[in-house]
């Protein structure tokens, strides 16, 4: 039975097990599973890898997509430039065939761990259809994890980008000092934040929704609820709004699709 999960914490809410369980029953996969594994401290990752010897690929969420690269045997380019990691494929091999073969884990462990970000693939391929010539220029919503994703794909297209945040930065604006000339020179707006999750439906990233126009076009990573105020702030204004559950779809098959891919 082939083994794949979730890590992050705390993991009270799982896209990632009830997608990938609901497809296992769809697509008649039966040799396999998908379980949760809360991991309040990353070091405890390779524990956890030999406590599941069958576990073929992770998922990885909050608060470790940064701090899990340093138990990496190998990075993906694209996940390397963006300097975080959603997606583990756990390859079992002996120190004796790893030493043949050059690559010994960092960890001297008995397993190769490679790193992908399927974020970039998922965001990419939801984006990609609603960009017009109108949006070379983004403004993005919070400097987190969740953000690198999407810098790593607006910069291999070439659109520039700053980001918004909190507290200062360099580079980054505040929220506090966004006017409404930044709304019109920067028609995409992308929100990184929490800010709008379930059960927090009433709140919304503080801009000035009143510049946004019909060129503009909102994309919240966020898919719960499907319609957050800030989309629907956007959608008064005639923006263009798109949540990120189909960003969530695609960078799982994407995950599915490395996990499952022949050596």
């Amino acid at each position: 039975m082939k083994q794949y999960g979730l890590i992050g914490y705390p993991l009270s809410h799982s896209f990632s097990k009830k997608y990938f369980t609901e497809k296992f029953a769809t697509e008649k996969i039966a040799d396999a599973t998908y379980e949760l594994y809360p991991l309040e401290n990353i070091d405890d990752l390779p524990a956890l890898l030999h406590a599941h010897p069958n576990l073929c690929g992770l998922n990885v969420t909050i608060p470790h997509k940064v701090s899990v690269l340093q138990h990496l045997d190998w990075i993906e380019n694209d996940a390397k430039h963006a300097g975080a990691v959603n997606c583990i494929k756990v390859i079992s091999e002996s120190p004796i065939s790893a030493a043949f073969s050059g690559e010994v884990g960092i960890k001297g462990h008995d397993f190769r761990l490679e790193g992908y970000n399927t974020d970039i693939n998922g965001f990419d391929g939801s984006i990609s259809p609603l960009l017009t010539s109108d949006h070379d220029k983004a403004l993005i919503l919070g400097d987190g994890g969740a953000a690198r994703a999407v810098k790593c794909v607006l910069e291999n297209k070439g659109i520039d980008y700053v980001c918004v945040t909190r507290k200062p930065k360099p580079g980054n604006l505040l929220f506090t000092d966004l006017t409404d000339k930044h709304i019109a020179n920067h028609k995409l707006i992308i929100n990184t934040t929490p800010i709008g999750t379930y059960p927090n439906v009433d709140e919304c990233p503080p801009i000035p929704y009143e510049a946004i126009t019909s060129s503009h076009l909102l994309f919240d990573l966020i898919y719960n609820p499907p319609q957050t105020l800030f989309l629907q702030k956007g959608a008064e204004r005639r923006a263009t709004t798109k949540n990120g559950y189909e960003m969530l779809v695609l960078q799982a098959e994407k995950a599915w699709e490395i996990w499952n891919l022949e050596e």
